[in-house]
């Protein structure tokens, strides 16, 4: 069976897909429907199958992910499900023997691993289910009268079920369908707020809420603790929460990524107190990395008829054998490779903090958690008067709104590190979420992907790396926000759009003549000016990306600016959108009003030509109009009729006659249209210099490829430049004697206007122009 396992999982994951003249025909998912055929498939057709259903068409997602690379460990678990199907065909009573040394070894095994004593063990598919179980549980404990009343008992003494407000999602809503309970039985206890953790419950709250409980009748029934909260890794005062539980009867159940590190040598004090509670789920397959594994939950109780009702234990053979993939994969892993595993994880996370706090501009959330194995970091910002060491909170002499603002600029930029750092380090495992306080952070949990993933340390040195590779992106561009803002705001015809998720400098749109201001509906004269603007904005080829969208809370298009680096010239790019954008909207209107003169001319071409055609006739007569008569009346005296017609000339936009053109046999070259004048500034760029690059001597504006002729060009015109300027304030001085002579006229035009207008900034940049 292994071996048929071993070879069926090679061909799953091999990446070469036989060809079509190897497997004599290809099953593709479209063959699917249809008759079940009549002979059957060998096992090779049919797991190539499976292999096209699980991978698809790779033609057309190249970019999607294959299986995840399973270990040897992960092969002993996928055998547990086979290996349990096979045991389930056994007599009763070697099953039953069987099963029960299954499931007793793995119980002992992970209640001594973890340090929970004489504890039973649930195994169950579900995460959320041994909970779920755990309160049924509780109930009857609470509840004596409940098997035989129902929940006539519970109406009387409504039973209360307290959850930190840093709760994983839904897992209150699912306790409540599961138990057939009403919302108002969940209490939720908020988080600390002036003393220790903001992700840690604050226990003085919650005896409040417990007495109170009492003295309204109701039940406090059960407690549930984090030991590393599912946002931050977080871990509550377990041992405060656990003498409270004590004073009031109410029982304790503990979850949490934290409760790996119970398996190594140094355990921080409050993960240990855990230890003590009544029961706590703990989830082995991503610490271990073994796909397909069964969640545990781990509890302490004496009476096994209330186990038997709540669901915890069952008599039949196939619930025990949800064990065996954990008892296989336990025992080829051992304990040494069991602590290796979650120790290597811990040493990662380690790794990166200390990396991190080398870093400028990012921010540790979990600083006062060393032993936490979960990191969460988020880039930041100083502000100007703020604290060096605040965190993402806003300065406190800063006005609200505009610290609103640099929070969800700081938000944006940080799911934009966080998306690219998923794109160069994939084998991190790193996840971008949305925190209530702190906003967008990026949280590193290697003891749920380490082992699925295979992340070691040099991967986390490279996540470092590439995090310091995009903090000067990530400052430039949050500077540069507000000064691209100013400059919009003080350019007619932008407005600045405030898009708080976009990661870029900013967003911009141009406001044409027709634009309502005060509709929020979308514009399609204003669309067609700004799909032309982008178009012409992505062929300058310069190091920004401009894309273009609706606006942020309406349907008005505009565009948007990418990130940007520090030499980037603000005033020349949204000089430039400007520009162009009334350029485009001119031409429209140049089009339209073309089309207009057009018509209007072709009109009164018509008008005319029906004029001369009747103004031919009176002079010709009646006569030459009959067919007969005619021709001989013009055979004995011809008309000397010239061909008249009509051309329109679009520079005048006038009509003309069309004499001139058969008299002479040439076409009227008209009147020759006056030069177009051009709204951009010219600005002389260095050779290889891209736009909206700032003109810095000695940066790198200058490519690799330009000569060094054109430095020495510009240093003998700087050169030239001031002897012109010395020369000439000589001549102008009052000791200068009155015959001294001006500059030669053999210097060119260009010098002799930098040598009269020394303080023209515009003129010294056309000087190397002019000389090359």
């Amino acid at each position: 069976m292994g071996k048929n396992l071993k070879e069926a999982m090679k061909m799953l994951e091999d990446n070469q897909r036989r060809t079509e003249e190897e497997n004599g025909k290809k099953f593709m998912s479209e063959d699917i429907p249809g008759p079940l055929p009549g002979s059957g498939q060998d096992m090779v057709s049919i797991l190539q199958l499976v292999q096209n259903l699980m991978h698809g068409d790779e033609d057309e997602e190249p970019q999607s992910a294959r299986i995840q690379n399973i270990g040897e460990q992960g092969h002993m678990a996928l055998l547990g499900h086979s290996l349990g199907a096979y045991i389930s065909t056994l007599d009763k009573e070697k099953l039953r023997k069987l099963t029960t040394r299954i499931l007793s070894d793995t119980t002992l095994w992970l209640c001594r691993i973890f340090r929970y004593e004489n504890g039973c063990a649930y195994f169950h598919e579900e995460e959320r289910e041994g909970l779920a179980k755990i309160c049924r549980l509780a109930i009857h404990s609470q509840y004596e009268d409940f098997v035989v009343d129902g929940f006539n008992v519970l109406y009387n003494k409504k039973p209360v079920i307290y959850l930190s407000a840093a709760a994983r999602p839904g897992l209150g809503q699912y306790l409540c369908n599961q138990l057939g309970l009403p919302f108002p039985c969940l209490c939720r206890v908020p988080c600390n707020t002036m003393f220790g953790s903001q992700h840690q419950m604050d226990v003085a709250f919650l005896e409040k809420l417990i007495k109170d409980d009492i003295e309204r009748g109701k039940m406090p029934l059960l407690l549930v603790a984090n030991a590393g909260t599912a946002a931050v890794g977080h871990t509550d005062k377990v041992g405060r929460l656990k003498e409270l539980c004590e004073q009031y009867g109410i029982w304790l159940h503990v979850e949490g990524v934290n409760l790996a590190t119970l398996a190594l040598g140094y355990v921080s004090s409050s993960v240990l107190a855990a230890t003590k509670c009544d029961s706590m789920t703990l989830t082995p397959g991503p610490w271990l990395g073994l796909p397909a594994a069964p969640t545990v939950t781990l509890y302490k109780h004496d009476d096994p008829a209330l186990t038997l009702v709540a669901g915890l234990t069952s008599n039949k053979p196939a619930d025990k054998l949800r064990a065996l993939p954990l008892w296989l994969s336990l025992q080829y892993l051992g304990l040494d490779g069991i602590v290796e595993r979650i120790k290597h994880a811990c040493q990662l996370s380690q790794r990166l903090q200390e990396g991190l706090k080398k870093v400028d501009h990012i921010k540790i959330l979990v600083e006062d958690e060393l032993s936490s194995p979960v990191v969460v970091f988020r880039f930041f910002q100083e502000l100007p008067g703020s604290d060096p060491v605040s965190t993402a909170a806003p300065a406190p002499n800063m006005a609200p709104p505009t610290a609103g603002r640099e929070g969800h600029s700081c938000d944006a930029l940080n799911r934009w590190l966080g998306e690219q750092l998923k794109q160069l380090v994939p084998v991190s495992g790193l996840t971008v979420m949305d925190l209530e306080v702190e906003g967008m952070c990026m949280r590193f949990s290697p003891l749920m992907t380490a082992a699925v993933l295979g992340t070691r340390g040099e991967d986390v040195d490279q996540l470092v790396t590439c995090i310091q590779s995009k903090l000067p992106v990530l400052t430039c561009t949050l500077q540069l926000r507000e000064e691209f803002k100013q400059e919009v705001e003080g350019t007619a015809g932008l407005l600045y759009v405030d898009d708080p998720n976009w990661p870029g400098i900013g967003a911009v749109r141009y406001e044409h003549a027709n634009d309502d201001k005060n509709s929020l509906k979308s514009d399609p004269e204003g669309e067609k000016i700004h799909a032309g603007l982008l178009k012409k904005l992505n062929e300058l080829e310069s190091d920004l990306t401009f894309k273009m969208g609706p606006e942020y809370k309406s349907m008005k298009s505009c565009v948007y600016v990418g990130m940007a680096s520090d030499d980037i010239d603000v005033s020349e790019l949204v000089e430039t959108i400007a520009v162009t954008a009334r350029e485009i909207e001119e031409n429209s209107r140049l089009l339209e009003n073309m089309t207009e003169v057009v018509r209007k001319g072709i009109q009164e071409a018509q008008v005319q030509l029906q004029k001369a055609n009747e103004e031919r006739l009176l002079e010709e007569g009646v006569l030459r109009q009959i067919p007969v008569v005619g021709s001989v009346l013009n055979w004995f005296s011809p008309v000397q009729a010239s061909q008249k017609g009509r051309t329109f000339n679009l520079t005048a936009g006038s009509l003309e006659s069309t004499e001139h053109t058969y008299v002479y046999k040439v076409q009227g070259t008209g009147v020759t249209p006056p030069p177009t004048p051009s709204g951009v500034r010219s600005k002389q760029r260095l050779p290889g210099q891209k736009p909206f690059k700032r003109s810095v001597r000695g940066s790198d504006a200058v490519s690799e490829t330009s000569s060094v002729s054109h430095i020495e060009d510009l240093e003998k015109v700087e050169h030239l430049s001031a002897g012109l300027e010395q020369s000439t304030r000589e001549a102008g001085s009052p000791e200068s004697p009155p015959g001294t002579p001006a500059a030669p006229a053999s210097q060119p035009e260009a010098l002799q206007n930098g040598a009269q207008h020394p303080k023209d900034d515009h003129l010294q940049v056309e000087e190397p122009e002019n000389l090359r």
